[in-house]
């Protein structure tokens, strides 16, 4: 069966606002704070904004596998034709526990390890981004829907806006850093940080530390049809085409077709 991307791509806005809203109830009260086993911390939050969205996607005209951040153990992996939705139901749960607004819900569609579909939404900050191959890329605020580009790579004297992450900084990124050259640095949570090149309001993220599959999978759809790449550091595509292999490898986020040559 051949997936309508404008279509679905409707669908599942609508399972991430109902997450968001899900959050948002959560965020305006007090809640309390778990620890998982590697020591990243888990709220109430997640856990519903995951119910809803599992159970929003198993809602869909065409079933597909899930993995999401709160149910690893219950993905059995890609259907026969390498396709599964890859979900962070509560992306920059550090953010959501600081409360300062930086944290979004990802549903991403996964196929041949690409991701060829994207929804992003940061409910506190009431904004969407979106994506799907032969869609286009857009960002919807305050009730419009505008298409959004990369912005390119930045005039001859002109510093690199460089975006990076608030909660964790890398020992490797200030060498990177320096090699890119001139720059101004802007530090966000979650998956915002990818968004924000796809855009056009940051012109490149180096992500020099530890990621997961559904921290990125996506906002990479909204970058790469919005005209960037998110590489790895050896100039490949970031792949999710081993979804047992959860960790990413370290990565640039690009808002441009050329770029100096960092190694």
């Amino acid at each position: 069966m051949s997936l309508n991307y404008s279509e679905l791509l409707s669908s599942v806005e609508r399972i991430a606002l109902k997450a968001g809203d899900a959050i948002m109830a959560i965020y305006s009260r007090e809640f309390s704070v778990e620890e998982k086993e590697d020591k990243s911390p888990l709220t109430e939050a997640d856990n519903a904004a995951h119910d809803i969205i599992a159970a929003g996607l198993l809602a869909l005209p065409e079933t597909i596998p899930v993995l999401s951040e709160e149910d690893v153990e219950g993905f059995a992996g890609a259907d026969a034709v390498g396709r599964y939705w890859l979900v962070d139901p509560l992306d920059g749960t550090k953010e959501f526990i600081k409360r300062n607004g930086e944290f979004t819900v990802n549903i991403a569609l996964i196929a041949n390890g690409k991701p060829v579909l994207g929804v992003v939404v940061a409910p506190a900050l009431e904004v969407c981004y979106l994506a799907a191959e032969g869609v286009g890329a857009f960002k919807v605020e305050g009730g419009e829907k505008t298409a959004i580009r990369v912005a390119g790579k930045p005039t001859r004297g002109t510093a690199w806006r460089v975006v990076g992450s608030r909660s964790h900084p890398s020992p490797d990124l200030a060498e990177w850093l320096e090699k890119l050259g001139t720059h101004d640095m802007v530090p966000m949570g979650s998956s915002l940080k990818l968004c924000l090149v796809a855009e056009g309001a940051a012109d490149v993220y180096p992500r020099l530390g530890p990621t997961c599959l559904w921290d990125t999978g996506a906002a990479q759809a909204v970058v790469e049809q919005a005209g960037g790449r998110v590489e790895t550091l050896e100039g490949k595509p970031l792949c999710y085409a081993t979804p047992h292999n959860k960790l990413n490898p370290y990565f640039v986020v690009w808002g441009c077709l050329s770029n100096p040559q960092i190694q």
